[in-house]
């Protein structure tokens, strides 16, 4: 009994461990998504050994250690999206008039045709933003009947599974559409403008995963995701970004991202919000993300129904705050900077590269 459990348990728990070694390919990359699946196995494994093998030996004993110290490493990278967790970000204590911003985050399956579930989904919640994500010349179309309610808009329809869409209530300042690492994946950044009148710098990303069918390697994604991050190192303007990040957000790659921005996660201490796959439910993750500045609270933050894609929608509707309110960030230690920069510089791309919106009407 014990040689069976060992050879269940001892894969879970090279896998749990695969993570630590920086490679950047694919199969290594991978292997970091499925901490919560992976925590799920191990604890069935040790209320298995506890209860199925015989008196404590040496080898009996090591195993029950090695499943123990295993379980509890992933379990240190998912309890902080968990209500044990103390909040990253406060709950919004108000409605905030004229400074709230609902946002939906919807990655759409370019190949996907239920497109009137998503659009009864916005006109019921009615954001002030819409993100579509793999959004081609069909989905483009569709979502354009929503230029009444959403008459503010960056299009970028492909057939390659980046395309991407922006519809706002909310006048856009300086929009722009770049294409930062990889010629065919492109990225919006904006400004959006509330009703107050306050400005929030809007960067929206879909970066290419590592995987067989796309990279090799996380290099694209990671440079992508943190010369983002760089860009806004020190800004004090409002700011959020958000998308399809193909990342977890307990990856090396997503800590370096929110150490070097400085920006905040609001699923800390709250969920988790899975939203891929949506048809396997055994088999999901967090990959649809939303970051912000300091200077917001979070009025409310859920996963929407299903719109016939493999992701759920990601809404989230922030309030933004007095600036008097907004906390310091400690600053990333000095070897988190150096990686930063030398993962950027793999990918080559520069700071420079990503845009700053400016205040000419878009």
């Amino acid at each position: 009994m014990t040689a069976s459990l060992a050879l269940l348990t001892l894969p879970l728990c090279l896998l749990s461990l695969l993570p630590l070694w920086q490679n950047p390919h694919w199969l290594v990359r991978s292997a970091e998504f499925a901490r919560q699946q992976l925590a799920c196995l191990l604890a069935v494994s040790l209320v298995a050994q506890l209860t199925l093998m015989p008196t404590a030996t040496a080898a009996t004993v090591t195993l029950l250690l090695l499943t123990l110290a295993c379980l509890a490493w992933n379990l240190r990278h998912l309890l902080r999206f968990f209500p044990v967790w103390p909040r990253e970000v406060a709950q919004a204590s108000g409605s905030g008039t004229g400074r709230e911003l609902a946002i939906i985050s919807a990655n759409v399956q370019m190949e996907n045709r239920e497109a009137e579930t998503l659009l009864s989904l916005v006109r019921a919640t009615a954001p002030d933003l819409l993100v579509a994500l793999e959004s081609d010349q069909w989905w483009q179309d569709q979502l354009d009947t929503l230029a009444g309610d959403l008459p503010h808009s960056v299009k970028c329809p492909l057939d390659n599974r980046y395309g991407i869409h922006l519809y706002s209530r909310l006048p856009l300042v300086d929009p722009r559409v770049e294409f930062l690492v990889e010629d065919d994946v492109p990225s919006i950044h904006a400004t959006v403008v509330l009703a107050s009148g306050a400005e929030v710098r809007l960067h929206l990303l879909h970066p290419a995963p590592p995987s067989p069918t796309e990279n090799d390697e996380s290099k694209e994604r990671d440079a992508e995701l943190l010369v983002v991050a760089r860009a806004l190192r020190g800004d004090s303007r409002p700011t959020l970004v958000a998308g399809d990040f193909n990342d977890i957000p307990w990856s090396r790659t997503a800590t370096l991202f929110r150490r070097i921005s400085g920006l905040v996660d609001p699923r800390v201490g709250r969920c988790m919000l899975n939203t891929f796959h949506a048809r396997i439910p055994v088999f999901r993750w967090p990959l649809d993300h939303l970051y912000h500045s300091s200077h917001f609270r979070v009025a409310e933050i859920r996963r929407l129904p299903y719109i016939g894609s493999d992701h759920f929608p990601l809404f989230t509707r922030l309030v933004l705050a007095a600036p008097e309110r907004e906390p310091q960030r400690p600053p990333p230690a000095p070897e988190e900077v150096a990686e930063a920069r030398e993962i950027t510089a793999a990918g080559e791309v520069t700071v420079d590269s990503v845009p700053e919106p400016g205040s000419s009407p878009g």
